[in-house]
């Protein structure tokens, strides 16, 4: 039992590594959860971004015979109880620990599919759906931890934590502009389908994205206490990626990806702990 015991804080650890060494940002926000519950999302961010590194990266292998093998494994770790990848070890542990609907997961693993062949998103159904199973479920993921199975709080956040997934996703979209459609030939938004990219399109879709924070900062004042300074902390950094997009010209955007400086981080940081500690979420 102790060798078991053993392996599943490995396995956590390993989680917390990828989190860290993919996204220093975000681990930054996680560091100021409990400590259960920072387990819980470095799992769940160590599951989406094997998914997602598969899709982006691994050029040199095949791709959808990955992503194939990782779905299988993730099933057979639930079932088992176990996985020998430790990323989806303590991924199975999460979602049985929070009661993760597994249709979130089947949601995810569709929008990762898609990656492997659809290029274009040329209607709001198309992209909509894309961007609930890859961005939307990771943020209910997140709640079901928060929410800590109160099933009448869950229900009652999850249309902003829905928003939230979707205003980061989208602002990640512009802000990877140039990677996405030089790299990985990709082209997230419909509207470019209307012609090139260019400031009135941009304005279109930061007024959308804006909508978007606006909905989901409701929610943020009703999370529990371990939680919320957080996702505010996260809340702040994209929206101050989205004001750097904002004032950025369309033809920059296209050709360089914007960035947060440590020293704007550190005030963003002490921003949410005011806002927090004066109860002015």
């Amino acid at each position: 039992m102790a060798s078991v015991n053993i392996y599943d804080h490995v396995s956590f650890e390993i989680s917390k590594l990828v989190t860290k060494s993919y996204s220093t940002s975000f681990s930054i926000a996680v560091s100021f959860l409990d400590e259960e519950v920072q387990k819980a999302i470095y799992s769940i961010y160590g599951f989406v971004r094997f998914a997602d590194e598969i899709v982006d990266s691994f050029d040199q292998y095949n791709k959808e015979v990955l992503l194939e093998k990782f779905e299988r494994d993730y099933y057979e770790a639930y079932d088992c109880g176990i996985s020998l990848n430790p990323i989806l070890n303590s991924f199975q542990a999460i979602v049985k620990r929070y009661q993760i609907p597994i249709e979130l997961i089947e949601a995810f693993l569709k929008s990762m599919k898609a990656d492997l062949y659809k290029t274009k998103y040329n209607s709001k159904s198309e992209i909509e759906e894309y961007i609930y199973g890859s961005a939307d479920v990771v943020g209910l993921m997140c709640l079901k931890v928060f929410a800590d199975r109160d099933d009448t709080l869950y229900e009652s956040l999850k249309l902003p934590a829905k928003k939230l997934g979707s205003a980061f996703q989208k602002v990640n979209f512009l802000r990877d502009l140039r990677s996405d459609i030089e790299f990985l030939d990709r082209q997230y938004f419909p509207e470019m389908g209307k012609g090139s990219f260019d400031d009135h399109m941009k304005i279109e879709i930061i007024n959308e994205i804006e909508k978007d924070f606006l909905a989901a900062r409701i929610g943020i004042k009703n999370l529990p206490e371990n939680s919320s300074l957080a996702v505010l902390i996260a809340f702040y950094y994209y929206k101050r990626l989205l004001k750097k997009i904002k004032h950025t010209p369309a033809s920059k955007l296209m050709a360089t990806r914007i960035r947060i400086s440590g020293t704007r981080k550190m005030v963003l940081l002490v921003k949410a702990f005011a806002v927090y500690n004066f109860k002015m979420v």
